[in-house]
């Protein structure tokens, strides 16, 4: 009988299974049609987690916060390999990627969803620590796919960086398990989730404290936080649009859950640091840099690679703030910032294929040579931006709410960095949408349908939120505290 039960074994086997196979597959239809059936099954399989939780063992732990995290992840993996699908074919038929290529590319991507499956429902921190390793070195190879200078610069910034980040947080993980083992003891059991929250109140808060500052930092970086954040806008803007929106929609993500489980701890110790101001402190502060720095963008990815650090800083202030309402929101603004961005960079993808440019400049009158393309990047700024009734709008209102009556001083640099940002994202789409056409006219031939889907979730959650989600999220929030 297998250890693992069966939805986590669709969750972790299946990808890695259908990873082997397309990395041997030569047919380009027959792979495509396989990556995305494996992302759907797994998206179903993660789905089935809200029935039927399994019980926690010493690998896996499935949980009211982490199935939050899971759906999501499977969701936007299943929509990106649809997405990937037709806009991979284009870059076949352009000649930037070969046959090789794309083997690796599907196998890749499926070992990357395996991977953040795999963090996202490890009970051990040593297991979650090496798939989250696991899944940066893969973006690393995805983004420098491309072989050219600025794609293989992107790809050693990612690495550096990434491994610096990751250093840290084992250096973080490996006091978290010395402040454990007085109490619970050595070996396993010192290194599980299940365990460690449990003994918590008991673990020396000093070395609580000094661990909690590594994971944040090094965490911190995978998540985007400035000034962590150097790797970020390179990698978006070298890589494949699917893999962007992957980085920008999940894998921020899963760096934000490793976060959130080690502020559990901390919050169980009454002894140990508050974690709430240095979350808040570094979310703020991306949120205001990030603000300032769209206004310098001239690449459309990098453009919103940088909405992405703010809207990362955004969710990590509302945790850090924290609070029932607060935590809410954030559970919230991560759903809404995951459909929304990700429906965005396809959008932009398609627009850079079509206009063979990615340069804002030379991307001209959308809504006159592809009226849907145009309109699509319309509405994902307006989204984006929190303009009503969009889901981004309910998630930062309720942000900003909860800012005023938790912590009054934080709310007017916060709802400034949100009004710069939507200054600048609303000042680059106008010329990209409305101005004078120039450029190619050539249709586009990638799937607009994970689009449409995803900007109909954003627009319905900002309307209405079914009630069982509701209740769900309230849960979470209360469990965060």
């Amino acid at each position: 009988m297998s250890v693992l039960p069966d939805a986590t074994v669709v969750l972790l086997a299946l990808p890695l299974a259908a990873a082997a196979l397309l990395a041997v597959l030569p047919s380009y239809r027959l792979s495509a049609a396989l990556n995305v059936a494996a992302a759907f099954a797994a998206f179903l399989a993660s789905a089935s987690l809200f029935v039927v939780a399994p019980p926690p063992n010493a690998y896996i732990l499935i949980d009211d916060l982490n199935v939050v995290f899971i759906v999501l992840n499977t969701f936007v993996g299943f929509t990106a390999s649809v997405f990937s699908a037709t806009y991979i074919a284009h870059e076949i038929e352009t000649g930037r990627l070969t046959a090789k290529h794309l083997r690796f590319y599907h196998a890749m991507y499926q070992f990357l969803l395996f991977s953040m499956n795999l963090a996202l429902i490890a009970n051990n921190i040593g297991l979650m620590w090496v798939a989250i390793e696991l899944a940066t070195l893969t973006t690393v190879l995805m983004v420098g796919i491309y072989q050219t200078q600025a794609a293989i610069e992107a790809a050693w910034k990612y690495f550096i960086l990434g491994s610096v980040g990751i250093a840290l947080a084992l250096f973080g993980t490996i006091l978290i398990y010395m402040a454990a083992q007085p109490v619970v003891g050595e070996g396993v059991q010192g290194m599980l989730w299940t365990s460690l929250i449990q003994h918590a109140p008991g673990f020396d808060p000093t070395l609580l404290d000094l661990a909690f500052v590594f994971l944040l930092l090094g965490y911190g970086t995978k998540v985007g936080l400035a000034p962590l954040h150097a790797w970020l806008p390179d990698a978006h803007a070298e890589g494949p649009t699917p893999i962007s929106a992957v980085l920008s929609g999940l894998l921020l993500n899963v760096a934000l859950y490793a976060v959130l489980r080690f502020k559990l701890l901390l919050d169980a110790n009454a002894r140990a640091l508050a974690p709430g101001p240095l979350m808040a402190t570094l979310g703020l502060v991306s949120v205001v840099f990030a603000a300032f720095m769209l206004y310098r963008r001239r690449d459309v990815k990098r453009m919103f690679a940088y909405s992405s650090i703010e809207h990362m800083g955004v969710i990590v202030f509302a945790f850090g703030i924290g609070g029932p309402l607060a935590n809410f929101a954030a559970l919230l603004h991560m759903a809404m910032h995951s459909l929304t961005k990700s429906a965005i960079f396809y959008t932009v993808g398609q627009i850079a294929q079509v206009k063979g440019t990615q340069q804002i400049a030379e991307i001209r009158g959308l809504t006159v040579t592809h009226p849907l393309l145009g309109w699509s990047l319309v509405f994902g700024v307006f989204a984006i931006v929190g303009l009503p009734p969009m889901g981004v709008f309910m998630s930062e209102f309720l942000i900003v709410t909860s800012t005023f009556s938790r912590a009054p001083w934080l709310a007017l640099p916060l709802a400034f960095g949100l009004l710069l940002a939507l200054g600048a994202l609303v000042l680059r789409m106008q010329a990209m949408a409305f101005g004078a056409p120039a450029g190619s006219t050539a249709p586009a031939k990638s799937s607009a349908l994970p689009i449409l889907a995803h900007f109909a979730l954003v627009l319905i959650a900002g309307v209405y939120l079914p009630p069982p989600l509701v209740t769900w999220f309230q849960h979470v929030a209360v469990m965060l505290r």
